[in-house]
This record gives C-alpha cells, sequence and structure tokens, in this order.
C-alpha cells in the first residue's frame, strides 16, 4: 500500500469528484478519463454531498481507477452507516484496490417533505478513522474552519490533533480563498505530523460566490473577492485566476491541495493546474 505522500517532496494534487444520480456512470467517466493527462495524483470521491443521494461512492471510486488509471480515494461518512455498515465498506474498499479514504462525519440530512432521511451517527470521527487504519487503508480527514471564528480554529486544531492520534495521516482542509486563512491554518497545524492539502473551489458566478459563503458551512468567501466577482466581465476567468493564485500559495505552506471543481466544471482545470 502506497501512501499519496510517500514522497516527501512531491506537491500533491487531488481533484474532488462527486458521483452522478442514478445508475449510469458512463457520461461522468468520460469526462473524468479526458483528465488523466493532467498533472495531478488522484481523485477523491465525495459521499453524498449536502445529503443529497448520489451514485455509490465506493462503487463509483472503483469505477475511476478502473476507467481512469489513476488513484482514487473513497470519502465515507458516519452520517449514512452503522458500525456494522462501515466495517463493511472499509473492507469491500480494500478488496476492490481502493486504499485511501477520507473519513468524515458528512453534512447535515436536512427534512424533506419528499424522501425523508435519517443521520445515523452509530460512531464518531474518530471512531471511524480508528477503524479505517486497523483494516489496513491510508486514512485521512477534513479541517471544517469557519475563517471569521478564530476560537473555531483552535477547536478544529484540538479536534484534528484527536483525528491524528485515532489514526488520521493527511488532512484535507475546506476550501480557502485569501492568504490570512491559509496562514492561520497553516500556523495551526504545522505541529500535527501530517501532510495538509489545502481545499480550492473555483467560483463561477457572483450568486456562487454568494451562495457558499451565506450557505455552505465551513466556506467563508472575504468580502473583496465578493466584489470582484460581482464587477468582473469574465467571472469564470475570475475564478480561474483565483484558483491559480490559492494553488502557488497552496505549494508555500502545505504538502499539497484539492481542487473541487463545481457543478462537473472539468473543463476548467487545465488552466488552473
Amino acid at each position: 500500500m502506497i501512501s499519496l505522500f510517500s514522497d516527501t517532496r512531491q506537491f500533491v494534487i487531488t481533484i474532488e469528484v462527486v458521483p452522478p444520480p442514478g445508475n449510469d456512470p458512463s457520461s461522468l467517466l468520460e469526462k473524468l478519463a479526458g483528465l488523466s493527462s493532467l498533472d495531478f495524483q488522484a481523485f477523491s470521491v465525495a459521499s453524498n454531498p449536502v445529503a443529497k443521494p448520489k451514485m455509490s461512492a465506493m462503487a463509483f471510486t472503483h469505477l475511476i481507477q478502473q476507467r481512469c488509471g489513476k488513484k482514487a480515494m473513497l470519502h465515507l461518512t458516519v452520517r449514512d452507516h452503522n458500525r456494522l455498515g462501515l466495517q463493511s465498506e472499509l473492507w469491500g474498499a480494500h478488496a476492490l484496490g481502493i486504499d485511501t479514504v477520507v473519513a468524515v462525519t458528512g453534512d447535515p440530512s436536512l427534512p424533506r417533505l419528499e424522501e425523508p432521511a435519517s443521520t445515523v451517527g452509530d460512531l464518531t470521527v474518530f471512531e471511524l478513522i480508528k477503524m479505517a487504519e486497523e483494516s489496513g487503508l491510508n486514512t485521512g480527514a477534513v479541517l471544517d474552519f469557519r475563517p471569521e471564528y478564530d476560537e473555531g480554529l483552535d477547536h478544529e486544531a484540538d479536534r484534528l490533533k484527536r483525528k491524528v492520534d485515532s489514526g488520521c495521516r493527511f488532512v484535507v482542509t475546506q476550501p480557502v480563498y485569501d492568504e490570512s486563512t491559509a496562514r492561520k491554518i497553516y500556523i495551526a497545524t504545522k505541529d500535527l505530523g501530517v501532510p495538509v492539502m489545502m481545499g480550492i473551489l473555483p467560483l463561477l458566478s457572483p450568486r456562487h460566490a454568494i451562495f457558499l459563503h451565506d450557505k455552505v458551512a465551513g466556506i467563508a468567501v472575504p468580502e473583496d473577492l465578493r466584489n470582484e466577482m460581482a464587477n468582473s466581465g469574465d467571472p469564470v476567468q475570475t475564478g480561474i485566476i483565483q484558483s491559480r493564485q490559492m494553488l502557488e500559495m497552496a505549494e508555500n505552506m502545505f504538502s499539497g491541495a484539492c481542487v473541487m471543481p463545481p457543478f462537473d466544471r472539468f473543463d476548467i482545470l487545465e488552466k488552473i493546474l
């Protein structure tokens, strides 16, 4: 089992992917196969983000590795499975050649008039990390931090220390949009002893920037960047330039970056990378 971070000199880039809804992965797999020549090391496959049902993340991770010839790491949430289910998923992932997982709590399930879903929460994320490590998998965790609340970073740094003690071997941050936040995260995580990957989520429009800032927990888009997007004649290009700047910043502070193209806009990745 080879870790993404076996070569400590290499800056590791992953591309986050959301599995498709429904049971036909062919179109999305075709798009992802077209990215294989770009300079990144692995895909990172989300599991039912924002608590909306998608194709099984484990199945799609396996399909990506078969179709694209790139490593893919699997996100697993304590929201969707009990202890028995999580252990089965971990063993199944290992059997399918998936050697890396990211253990997350999962976005909270929201009450819906149609198709209501409950949160399982049989394990804590710390217990899931330990279980994944004991199952022979490279295990990562997530740093969730709202930049305007510095005390929140202290709390999250303490949680990260517990995650590392439980068996976490790398960390992925939520999307970062400014140098001040990146430096705060660097200072809070530099003594953890594990690689940290900075999250980069390209902005596509002023509305997109406002939505992320106002509605998505753990993401803060600075006011000056929101204004820049609002005044831009080409918001997509502005978002690409900003993401490139954040990628350069990540190379100076962290061990890697996870680029998260929104709404399957993989066409912008070549310009960013």
